[in-house]
């Protein structure tokens, strides 16, 4: 389990750092429609929710399965028809990003997260932070839970990246 949820970790990671690249500065941080965020906030989003505090904070032994809710995480997340409002605490700000600080900030929670998987104790129930209407998560669920919470950006990055693209073509 702990290798194919690390497997899964490195793929989502070089993934979202490969999309990242592909942008240029000016791309990062041109809003592609109205409404929606540049892919610099996209990616500050990610980095903001990525934080890996509380995986390392007050965790108890479980009985349950430690992937038990995953299955939901992933109905939810990957279900791109449903529109989700981001909690003020992951927001993105508004300023301009450069690219190297985007990457670098990836980069670095892709590694916490990395590391994280390979050295905690996944089937204990983290205790300091719960997402509304799932309970508390082990940290396996946590580590799945951002995992998979980005692989609904990298989504978001690419429709981003299309309408940028799009719009070059037709200016």
């Amino acid at each position: 389990m702990k290798a194919q949820l690390i497997s899964e970790i490195d793929l989502t990671g070089s993934t979202l750092l490969r999309l990242l690249s592909s942008f240029t500065e000016a791309q990062l941080n041109a809003i592609p429609f109205e409404g929606s965020w540049t892919a610099g906030q996209v990616a500050e989003h990610i980095w903001k929710a990525g934080d890996c505090s509380l995986l390392y904070g007050p965790a108890t032994p479980t009985d349950r399965a430690p992937d038990e809710k995953v299955d939901a995480i992933k109905a939810m997340f990957l279900n791109f028809s449903i529109k989700m409002t981001s909690p003020d605490m992951i927001r993105p700000g508004n300023d301009y990003l450069t690219k190297e600080v985007i990457l670098g900030n990836i980069q670095q929670i892709w590694e916490k997260l990395t590391t994280a998987a390979h050295t905690l104790q996944l089937q204990e129930e983290c205790n300091s932070f719960e997402v509304p209407g799932f309970g508390p998560f082990t940290r396996l669920e946590w580590i799945q839970f951002i995992n998979i919470h980005t692989q609904r950006h990298i989504h978001q990055l690419q429709n981003i990246q299309a309408h940028l693209i799009s719009a070059q073509l037709h200016a």
